[in-house]
């Protein structure tokens, strides 16, 4: 996007964010939400809500994929 040597405002950078449902941070392409695409954002976010015996369950149940990834990659299936 040009802005003819003008930066936007942040008030426009946080419209659009809101506009495309992402954060400032990836709209900007920094910080740790730039490198998740916006489905990853959106189930982070939705990750935030639930409660806690909820979200020990889900990130067992990550780190069992990562695990047997990383088994597999080093194994060789």
């Amino acid at each position: 996007m040009i802005w003819q040597g003008h930066s936007p405002s942040i008030e426009v950078i946080a419209r659009l964010a809101k506009a495309f449902e992402v954060s400032v941070d990836y709209l900007l392409g920094e910080g740790l939400n730039a490198s998740y695409d916006k489905e990853m954002i959106k189930r982070l976010d939705e990750l935030e809500s639930l409660p806690e015996e909820e979200k020990r369950r889900i990130f067992e149940y990550i780190d069992l994929i990562i695990r047997d990834y990383k088994t597999k990659k080093n194994y060789g299936k």
